[in-house]
């Protein structure tokens, strides 16, 4: 957020900082687009569910449905089970002295493998899912349909801008808040609601042990932050320069990972009383991922009165949680694409945006074929995991190492007025502690590594190595950008690299205000500094390089001047506080002011 805020750049240009690592920015934009693809599906999913439960009852209430299987259970058999029966399909509590054997031998069999109906309702009903990834089969309809009313409400989000995305994003962060605090006292009245809380409080330091458990706790930071794929770097270029960023930093962090507690207290009183319910330990029912939100929830929904309003309800909740995710993931690749050609800002960034959401669009629908949950599995595992794991390991190694933290700390300073506190703690947090816990994470998760599986299908190797190819299509940008920008240069191998490690003559605060107030510039790339070995240089000290640098800026400089004339007068005005994106967008609308009056005038003459 700190570098997004100070150089009002988006997450590719602000690789001015270390023009050699500028392929990272690139990897960004390219696991935003897996993220931005994958992760609207599931919101389709939900609305899906919402459309469902519009009526007097929900679906996966009971196994009469035409995509049920005899291995249907309502899982409310208790009584015959301890008895000694079995439940038939139809409900019917039948002894082994009362059928044939082979019949009890078939409903033995289907009872070891039955099925919730929420179970069948997603995979057959929803899903109609296939054996395997080698098996695409066809397009799901419904799915389409609601995967296509997704990215419309994403388009109509953002298609004015930040302005309109930042107003929806009151809506998207405080709605869910009200549907939690709805479930909870409703979850309360449940029976079995403490056993689930009980489940939920209670440690298991045995799990401490497990590099899966931190691996996915870091992704799961990684995931709801979007940290690794640009979005923080995204919104924070269009804060206004002074905005005190080290608090919203804070908040944020403490923010997700408080509404992630609280929220468990809602998931798992409500999978307490399924397991009451069912008469079954907690950890049996508990699941995750789509199993939880779509299975196991579901069917503890299924038991309560009005059911329909429960399920409504909750996956609401998920759509609102899901389009705060989507529209930044989304924003972030619109923001690269004006950053990289400046051509798609104002009126064209309508069709910018039109492009990347049809684009992403039709990445979807691989992933509501009958085959697409296998697809989808692949996607999330290769392309938010390893390659997340791999960015933001060099993303903060760059920052601290090549750049320089203490330098980082300075730039903070100037921006805010103090330093982050406590300054050593943050210092070494980000110089050591960061970046070898998530190197660590990486090596182990990668080391113990054993294929892809849904459920019980597991992938072949040829699924497994196109997940390999997703994870390095993101990573790969890294050295062919860096490889790009070394034949550019211009001198010996070492000097184009150490050129390359430096700052860009346009890095630094993006209005000309503040870059003349930051009172220093940044040399020419590998050119020694009399008394520093550091690249910042205060520009009256080095009297040989001044008028190097300040053409240099002038030249940076020139392209945004033509938009954003200011006079010294209106430094203490919001507008000369914004950064260029924000710029940007304030022209935009200046101009079609101004040709609005303009035409206005002309019809009353």
């Amino acid at each position: 957020m700190g570098v997004g805020q100070f150089s009002s750049e988006g997450p590719v240009a602000v690789w001015k900082i270390c023009p050699l690592f500028t392929g990272i920015g690139y990897g960004m934009c390219c696991i935003s687009l897996y993220i931005g693809t994958y992760y609207n599906v599931i919101i389709a999913w939900a609305f899906f569910y919402i459309f469902s439960s519009i009526n007097t009852t929900v679906p996966w209430d009971s196994c009469d449905n035409k995509w049920n299987t005899l291995a249907c259970r309502k899982m409310n058999d208790l009584n015959c089970t301890g008895h000694g029966g079995l439940t038939t399909v139809n409900g019917s509590c039948v002894q082994e002295e009362d059928v044939s054997a082979t019949e009890w031998k078939s409903l033995t069999h289907y009872t070891n493998n039955s099925k919730m109906p929420s179970d069948e309702f997603f995979h057959k009903y929803m899903l109609g899912i296939s054996d395997g990834i080698h098996e695409l089969g066809a397009l799901r309809i419904e799915l389409a349909s609601c995967l296509l009313l997704a990215w419309f409400i994403v388009y109509c989000a953002l298609w004015k801008g930040i302005k309109s995305f930042g107003k929806l994003v009151y809506f998207t962060a405080l709605f869910p808040y009200v549907i939690l605090i709805i479930l909870l006292i409703r979850a309360v009245t449940l029976p079995g609601y403490m056993d689930g809380i009980r489940f939920y409080l209670t440690p298991k330091w045995e799990k401490l042990y497990e590099v899966q458990v931190w691996a996915d706790a870091c992704i799961q930071i990684f995931f709801s932050l979007g940290v690794t794929w640009g979005g923080m770097v995204t919104l924070a270029s269009y804060n206004k320069f002074r905005n005190n960023v080290y608090r919203d930093a804070l908040l944020v962090g403490l923010g997700n990972c408080m509404t992630s507690f609280f929220a468990g207290f809602v998931i798992f009183g409500i999978i307490g009383f399924m397991a009451h319910e069912l008469g079954v330990k907690v950890e049996e029912v508990a699941a995750q991922g789509a199993g939880l939100a779509f299975i196991a929830y579901p069917e503890a929904v299924s038991r309560m009165p009005i059911s329909p309003l429960w399920s409504i309800l909750f996956f609401l909740m998920l759509i609102s949680l899901g389009f705060g995710t989507q529209f930044s993931t989304t924003e972030t690749v619109v923001t690269i694409l004006q950053d990289e050609f400046p051509s798609l800002r104002g009126k064209n960034r309508r069709w910018c945006l039109l492009g990347v959401c049809g684009f992403m669009y039709l990445g979807g629908l691989l992933m509501i074929t009958e085959g697409g949950m296998y697809v989808l599995q692949l996607v999330d595992n290769h392309a938010a995991t390893y390659s997340a794991l791999i960015l933001g390991c060099m993303e903060i190694g760059v920052m601290s190492w090549c750049y320089g933290v203490d330098k980082f700390l300075e730039d903070l300073k100037f921006m805010l007025g103090f330093y982050p506190y406590p300054r050593l703690f943050w210092k070494w947090a980000w110089k050591v502690v960061a970046p070898m816990i998530v190197a660590v994470i990486l090596i182990l998760t990668a080391t113990k590594y054993s294929g892809n599986s849904y459920g019980e299908y597991d992938f072949p190797s040829w699924a497994n190595a196109i997940g390999w190819l997703i994870t390095f299509s993101s990573i790969m940008f890294i050295p062919l950008v860096a490889a790009v920008k070394i034949c550019q240069e211009q001198g010996t191998i070492v000097e184009r690299i150490k050129k390359l490690l430096q700052p860009s003559y346009e890095w630094g605060p993006a209005a000309r205000i503040y870059r003349s107030r930051h009172g220093a510039g940044y040399v020419k790339q590998g050119q020694d500094v009399d008394g520093s070995n550091m690249t910042l240089a205060t520009v009256g000290s080095v009297p040989n390089t001044n008028t190097l640098i300040q053409e240099a800026r002038e030249c940076a400089m020139e392209p945004l001047d033509e938009v954003y004339e200011e006079d010294e007068e209106i430094v203490s005005s919001d507008d000369a506080d914004d950064g260029l994106n924000m710029k940007a967008l304030r022209a935009g609308q200046e101009k079609k002011s101004v040709v609005s009056r303009t035409s206005s005038k002309k019809s009353n003459k």
